[in-house]
């Protein structure tokens, strides 16, 4: 069992909170003695303080510059499709 405090500032990583929890991509954004800030990227970013304690039960892959880069390449891709179903009267 692992926990966030094993994560470092300013690192994307492939995590699962929970054995049976979806994988996660997750960055640490800021960090204090006890909490760390989070940045949870699903459908939306979702921002949360996590205390370094909590439990992850898996850190898959510290993803280098490259595969981030990359990541935000597919990111931005997917966000700029237009939903056509969302202007039908």
């Amino acid at each position: 069992m692992y926990s966030y405090a094993l994560l470092e500032k300013n690192c994307y990583y492939l995590i699962q909170e929970k054995e049976d929890s979806p994988i996660q991509l997750v960055k640490v954004n800021f960090e204090t003695d006890y909490c760390m800030h989070v940045s949870k990227f699903v459908e939306t970013t979702e921002l949360e303080w996590r205390k370094k304690t909590d439990d992850i039960f898996d850190i898959l892959e510290l993803l280098d510059d490259n595969k981030v880069k990359e990541w935000q390449t597919v990111q931005k891709d997917s966000e700029g499709t237009y939903n056509y179903e969302e202007d039908e009267e």
